[in-house]
Formats: C-alpha cells, sequence, structure tokens
C-alpha cells in the first residue's frame, strides 16, 4: 500500500496544488466552468492536500461560516486514486483541522452521486436537492465532537 503525505495550509503554501486536483476533476471530468471553481474563497480557506511523493490527488477546503460551522468545499480525488480511502483521509483531516479551530459542525454540498459516502462518514442531509455548477447537490451536516 502506497504512504501518502498529507498537507495542511493556507492557499499561499497549497494553493496551486490543490487546484490542480480540481481543475482536473471538476473542471476536466465534470465540465464545471473555470469561474465557477476558481472562485475568491481560496485566498480564505485552509487547504489539505494529500500527495503521493510529489504528486498531488486529493484534496479538500475548509472555511469557518459561523463561530462554530465549519464549510467543507472542493473535496477531489484523482480517477486513478478513488477507491483507495484518499476521500475518507481528506475528510478526516479537515474535519480534525475544524474541530482544532473550535467548529461543532461540519457542513458541505455534497454531490448527489457520492451522498452514500457522506452519509457514511456522519453526515445528513438537510433540504432538497438543488443544482450547483449544473451538478445535483444536496446540503449535509454532521455534529464535530
Amino acid at each position: 500500500m502506497t504512504a501518502y503525505d498529507c498537507y495542511v495550509g493556507s492557499d499561499g503554501a497549497l494553493g496551486d496544488r490543490a487546484r490542480s486536483v480540481r481543475r482536473t476533476v471538476f473542471i476536466e471530468e465534470q465540465g464545471v466552468s473555470e469561474a465557477e471553481e476558481m472562485d475568491d474563497k481560496d485566498g480564505v480557506a485552509t487547504h489539505v492536500l494529500l500527495t503521493d511523493g510529489d504528486e498531488p490527488v486529493a484534496t479538500a477546503r475548509l472555511r469557518l461560516v459561523g463561530e462554530a460551522t465549519a464549510k467543507v468545499e472542493r473535496v477531489a480525488v484523482l480517477a486513478d486514486y478513488r477507491g483507495e480511502g484518499l476521500g475518507v483521509r481528506v475528510m478526516d483531516a479537515v474535519e480534525t483541522v475544524a474541530g482544532d479551530r473550535g467548529a461543532t459542525e461540519a457542513k458541505l454540498h455534497g454531490q448527489t452521486q457520492v451522498r452514500g459516502f457522506y452519509e457514511r462518514l456522519g453526515y445528513e442531509a438537510v433540504g432538497e436537492e438543488f443544482e450547483e455548477a449544473g451538478i445535483p447537490h444536496v446540503e449535509m451536516v454532521k455534529p464535530l465532537d
């Protein structure tokens, strides 16, 4: 089994490498527009990046959106690395950072095609399905303990 390195940091430290994963997954694979994917929130977010050697392979970002609420965004794993538990590892890292910063709840807009993944991690859907970047999503929340 490959040992992946996990990095947590600012946009300046990790942003370009994280965006390379997001570009491949969201823009090239899923057809999300660059304007929608590469928004102005990277600079205020904390980024989590997993690498295989020097190669970025999985990422997510986190923003505190309330006194005790963290928003998990842009969770992406390159296709060749899916099924190896990297999504779980990225989410664990994001939730740890959120808890360390005082968040008691995490929320996200999960693509409905991966809703089951988030449910297995303890997230619960709230509200109705909606479209974001042309893709069906559902808002999901999880208490952090």
